[in-house]
C-alpha cells in the first residue's frame, strides 16, 4: 500500500505530464505516443496508419487536460459527426477510469465539475464557428475535412495560445493537411504499420498483396501520392506554375515561338 507522500508525488507528475497519467491507469504507451502526450509545441501534424493508437493517444492527452484546467474549452471535429462522437466517448472512458468528476454529460459534449468543456463537432464550417478559445483543438482525419473548416478554427487559437493536433492518414498531395505537413513551424510525426508492433507482420503482409499498391502505401506507409485518377503529377503542376505565372509574365506571342520541324 502507497505512503499518503507517493500518492501525492503520483498526483503532481500526473498533473504534469500526460504520458504519467496515462500510465496511472494502466496504459502503456509507444514511444511516440510519449512524445505527443507530453509535448509543448503548439502545432502537432500525426501522419500516421491506422490501427497505430492514434485515437487512443489524443483521448487521453484530451482527458488530461480537461481534468488539469479549470473552466477551459476543447473542441474535436473529423468529417463527420459520429467520427467526432466515437473519439468524444474515448474521452469520457478515460475521465470515468481516472474518477474525474462529470456535471454534464451528452452525445456530442461532456462538462467536468471543474467547469472545463470538451465538445465533439462535424467537420462544418458554420458548426464551429461559434466557439473561441480552445486549450485543445484536435482534427482527426484531417485529410478528409474541407480546407474551410481549418482556415476557419485556426483564429480562435490566436487568443488562447492552445494546441493543435491533426491526425490522419494522406489523401493526396492536396488540401491543408498535406500543406501543413511541408510547412514550418509545425512538430511532425510519422507512424508506419512495420512501426507498430500490434500490427501483425503476416496481417500486413497479405494487405500488400490483396490491395492495390498506391492504396497500400497510402493507407499504411503514410506516403503523400497524387491520385491515381490525376490526369497530372503534382511536380509538374508545381513546375508549370513556375515556368508561366499569369499575374506575373507576359504569355508569348504566336511568332515568338520557334516553328516546328516537320
Amino acid at each position: 500500500m502507497r505512503s499518503l507522500t507517493e500518492e501525492l508525488l503520483q498526483r503532481l507528475v500526473n498533473r504534469k505530464s500526460a504520458a504519467g497519467f496515462a500510465e496511472s491507469f494502466g496504459f502503456r504507451p509507444d514511444l511516440w505516443q510519449r512524445e505527443v502526450l507530453d509535448t509543448g509545441a503548439r502545432n502537432i501534424i500525426v501522419n500516421c496508419s491506422r490501427q497505430v493508437g492514434k485515437s487512443t493517444v489524443v483521448s487521453i492527452k484530451a482527458a488530461h487536460a480537461a481534468k488539469y484546467n479549470d473552466n477551459a474549452l476543447l473542441l474535436i471535429t473529423s468529417p463527420s459527426e459520429r467520427q467526432s462522437q466515437e473519439l468524444l466517448i474515448k474521452v469520457k472512458r478515460v475521465l470515468a477510469d481516472t474518477g474525474t468528476g462529470i456535471r454534464k454529460d451528452s452525445m456530442t459534449m461532456v462538462e467536468l465539475e471543474n467547469g472545463t468543456r470538451v465538445f465533439a463537432l462535424p467537420g462544418n464550417e458554420e458548426t464551429i464557428r461559434g466557439f473561441s478559445g480552445p486549450i485543445l483543438l484536435i482534427i482527426d482525419e484531417a485529410a478528409m475535412v474541407e480546407d474551410e473548416l481549418y482556415y476557419a478554427v485556426e483564429p480562435m487559437l490566436a487568443v488562447s495560445q492552445g494546441q493543435t493536433i491533426l491526425l490522419s492518414t494522406p489523401r493526396g498531395k492536396r488540401g491543408f493537411f498535406y500543406n501543413k505537413w511541408q510547412a514550418e513551424g509545425w512538430e511532425r510525426y510519422t507512424i508506419k504499420a512495420t512501426e507498430c508492433q500490434r500490427i501483425p507482420d503476416g496481417w500486413l503482409e497479405e494487405k500488400r498483396r490483396s490491395m492495390p499498391e498506391f492504396w497500400f502505401r497510402q493507407e499504411y506507409m503514410c506516403e503523400f501520392l497524387d491520385a491515381e485518377d490525376s490526369a497530372f503529377e503534382t511536380a509538374y503542376l508545381e513546375l508549370a506554375k513556375r515556368e508561366y505565372d499569369p499575374l506575373f509574365e507576359v504569355p508569348k506571342k504566336a511568332a515568338d515561338y520557334e516553328p516546328l520541324e516537320v
